[in-house]
């Protein structure tokens, strides 16, 4: 329970420690609402929980690429 607001931010931090802030982190699976806010600050990028359409996902997922890819 709960495991999301310790495992987000230790994945992240990793992946930071070895140079690869470039990797986007995507979390899924029941997280409550009021943890997205954490998950997000942490660095997530994307939180879908269960019953999330495929393609509501997938959209988004393509939109935070596109968008990171117009960041300077």
């Amino acid at each position: 329970a709960a495991g999301h607001k310790t495992l987000v931010p230790q994945v992240i931090e990793e992946l930071k420690n070895i140079g690869r802030e470039d990797i986007m982190v995507i979390v899924g699976g029941v997280i409550p609402q009021q943890d997205y806010d954490f998950l997000f600050n942490a660095g997530a990028v994307g939180i879908f929980g269960p019953g999330t359409k495929i393609s509501k996902a997938a959209q988004a997922i393509l939109e935070v690429m596109i968008e990171s890819v117009k960041a300077p």
